[in-house]
């Protein structure tokens, strides 16, 4: 799933140029990063991605190896479940007993080898015909702005010496309060938004438990048939825009997870990335060149000139050629708000 605005880590992520088209952890993209994680386990051939018309472009030019055929155009960005209908149709119509795993194209994981262990154990899951699989993500803290995914931790299912968990259910981004009993219970991960499934029981799910997706996947599947992209572009006009975690996974019965224990990241902020970049004595992190007097828990983004910081503390700093944000790191969620007030006061140079 290549596609999406990259909206918080405004202003070096812009409609252009997403995140996921950015070298924000290493000198690659994190798009390359994802692809290459994978190519152990899947050949270049097996690979897809899905994104908008202008996105597909920068893919072709970041990954000349993956077969033209393979960059999915989705007519219009209507969140992730559009996406994943149009993108297990074209799959099912080419194998109905593909596996597809969806992975977002902006995270990061750590642990490569752990990843693909588990990757590998979740598609021979999703192989018995009985389950959708996802993972989640053993919580490092109460965050809000994660789902979690609720699930029984009895009578767990070993898979080539992996285990999975019933799903119980999956929980929207909760308050601070409830965040909090969540973590002590033990048995609610955040959401990892990473998604493994039989293409035909995606099918058999989306028509028990989303009638309504269900009747966009065979209008999908039916005019992927007649390779009509005009009729893929009205439909996309129509459908509903949700997330998959809204339109299907929360409704339906038979799910698996397994244990997201690979040093998962989803770079949703400019403040994750402290966990990322090294950090000085006073836990300062930073791309560029930066001088830190009497200043402590600093993100600084400026590859461009030396920065100065004096007498300051929790701040993100981000210099660009263009624009330079000062943020609150306990307020970089708002980035997103910014970004859209940026867009009605009709600056959209800026985007």
């Amino acid at each position: 799933m290549a596609g999406g605005k990259g909206a918080r880590f405004w202003p070096l992520s812009r409609e252009r140029k997403p995140k996921q088209f950015l070298p924000i952890v290493s000198e690659k993209t994190m798009l390359e990063e994802t692809v290459n994680r994978i190519l152990p386990l899947i050949p270049s051939s097996k690979i897809y991605t899905v994104a908008n018309l202008k996105q597909t472009k920068t893919i072709r030019k970041l990954l000349p190896y993956l077969p033209s055929k393979n960059l999915l155009v989705e007519p219009k960005g209507k969140n992730t479940a559009p996406s994943l209908i149009f993108a297990t149709a074209t799959l099912y119509l080419q194998n109905q007993e593909a596996i597809v795993a969806a992975l977002p194209a902006d995270h990061i994981i750590q642990d490569s080898k752990a990843f693909l262990k588990k990757l590998e154990a979740a598609a021979e899951a999703a192989a018995k015909k009985e389950d959708l699989i996802t993972f989640g993500i053993p919580p490092s803290f109460p965050a809000t702005g994660y789902g979690y995914i609720q699930f029984s931790k009895k009578n767990s299912i070993k898979i080539l010496g992996e285990d999975f968990y019933e799903v119980k259910k999956f929980k929207e981004k909760p308050d601070a309060e409830k965040a909090k009993y969540f973590l002590s219970q033990g048995n609610y991960y955040w959401n990892s938004g990473m998604f493994i499934w039989h293409a035909s029981v995606f099918a058999q799910k989306l028509r028990l438990h989303a009638p309504l997706l269900y009747s966009y996947w065979e209008r999908i599947l039916d005019t992927l048939k007649r390779k009509n992209s005009q009729q893929i572009k009205s439909i996309f006009e129509e459908i509903p825009s949700i997330s998959i975690d809204y339109g299907l996974m929360e409704k339906a019965k038979g799910v698996l997870m397994g244990k997201g224990e690979f040093g998962w990241s989803d770079v949703g902020s400019w403040s994750s990335l402290a966990e990322l970049w090294t950090k000085d004595k006073e836990q300062n992190t930073a791309r560029g060149e930066y001088i830190a007097i009497a200043s402590k828990n600093c993100l600084i983004h400026s590859p461009r000139k030396l920065t100065a910081l004096i007498g300051v503390q929790d701040l993100i700093v981000v210099d660009v050629e263009d624009a330079l944000l000062i943020c609150h790191k306990a307020q970089d969620q708002k980035i997103k708000e910014l970004v859209e007030t940026i867009r009605k006061k009709g600056k959209i140079k800026y985007l």
